[in-house]
């Protein structure tokens, strides 16, 4: 049932198809804020009060009437009075956060004063408001805080709770079916050594790890072996997740049956890409939930991973789409692509150096535990040189 790969697609066409056939979740839950780090609002957090409520210092010392300590200095100091409310020629003690009377119009810093019995001198003027924060100086009643789509950080969070809010509604995280295949491929659970033609189940592992990281929910499927009738099975028994990633069985030998099995349920999109490696991933769309078949080779895997299904993963769960970290770097050595190829080329970076590792050698997987990069070298460029000027994407 194997298929023949005729033509490559370029990725960002091949990405294009993807996308455009991808609709974004639209259920919500409500959850606590502890709980809502890097999950996305689904609804406009609007300010239903002032913040700060009350007229609050914004220093430790002495809340004064303006108008009393005119002129003074440090040669020329004031002397006021303690009291409960800052009476006229009078000053109240503040702690930075704590409320301002209401006939005080400054706060002295501490440190421009000094304390002497039942009285305080002060060495400063100050002028109205000074080292004080007003009612909505933070936020004012009504004001668009955050927008629906918005990536919630720790300081957001921080934010909405200082409006007094509890929990807040965000987008479903979406659930990724993450199917491994193979009649090579065991699992991990085993205690002994696989006899040779056998290999451990780890592309399942580092697919659904990566969908976590990337704001979904994985769901871990048993390995299917490469029998047409049980991938299909394996994948009818799945379509009720928000997407579906496939690993194993794309190319073209007799056991690769994914890409067809997908086509008979649904639309193949693509099978076969200009990326190196990753060459055959194939995308297709089910029920409208999009499938990601990735290569079984590891490292082939995890570029149509990063390419593919990270975006298709951000857009159906409503994520915003996070640029990559990029570093400047200079190649310590020659790395080669093919042309008509995006080229992923691992690389060790140290420093503004990129040291190349692997151009080649998809089914390698500890390169990429050594690497800290990838070189993402253009379809229509011949690799670079040494001496070049790069731009490393890191891997995390």
């Amino acid at each position: 049932m194997g298929t023949i790969i005729k033509e490559l697609t370029k990725v960002e066409d091949a990405k294009i198809l993807l996308l455009d056939s991808i609709s974004s979740l639209s259920a919500t839950e409500l959850i606590p804020l502890i709980d809502c780090i890097d999950r996305v609002l689904a609804s406009p957090i609007t300010a239903k009060r002032d913040v700060p409520h009350y007229r609050r210092a914004a220093m430790d010392g002495y809340a004064v009437q303006s108008a009393d300590i005119i002129g003074a200095s440090v040669t020329n100091p004031v002397m006021l009075g303690l009291s409960d409310d800052a009476e006229q020629s009078t000053c109240t003690r503040v702690h930075t956060g704590s409320n301002v009377p209401d006939s005080a119009d400054a706060v002295v810093m501490i440190e421009d004063t000094t304390p002497i019995g039942d009285m305080v001198e002060i060495r400063t003027q100050v002028h109205p408001n000074k080292h004080i924060g007003c009612i909505g100086e933070d936020m004012t009643k009504g004001e668009l805080i955050l927008e629906a789509g918005h990536l919630l950080r720790p300081c957001d969070v921080a934010v909405i709770a200082s409006l007094g809010l509890s929990e807040v509604e965000v987008y479903r995280k979406p659930v990724v079916a993450v199917i491994p295949t193979g009649d090579e491929v065991v699992p991990r659970t085993t205690s002994e050594i696989p006899p040779p033609g056998k290999v451990l189940e780890t592309n399942g592992l580092m697919v659904g790890l990566y969908v976590e990281k990337w704001g979904g929910k994985a769901r871990y499927c048993d390995i299917v072996p490469d029998k047409p009738k049980l991938i299909e099975d394996a994948i009818q028994s799945n379509l009720d997740a928000d997407m579906i990633i496939l690993c194993g069985g794309t190319s073209v030998g007799e056991r690769d049956h994914v890409p067809a099995v997908v086509d008979s349920l649904g639309d193949i999109l693509v099978h076969g890409v200009g990326l190196s490696p990753g060459k055959p991933t194939a995308l297709g769309i089910i029920d409208n939930i999009p499938v990601v078949c990735m290569p079984g080779y590891p490292v082939a895997g995890l570029v149509g991973l990063f390419a593919f299904a990270r975006p298709a993963l951000r857009k159906v769960g409503n994520i915003p789409d996070i640029s990559d970290t990029i570093i400047k770097a200079r190649m310590s050595g020659k790395i080669n692509s093919k042309e008509g190829y995006m080229t992923y080329a691992r690389v060790i970076l140290e420093g503004n150096i990129a040291h190349p590792l692997m151009t080649s050698g998809s089914g390698v997987l500890s390169s990429v535990a050594k690497a800290n990069g990838f070189v993402i070298i253009p379809e229509n460029v011949e690799g670079y040189e040494e001496g070049q000027d790069v731009d490393v994407v890191l891997i995390e």
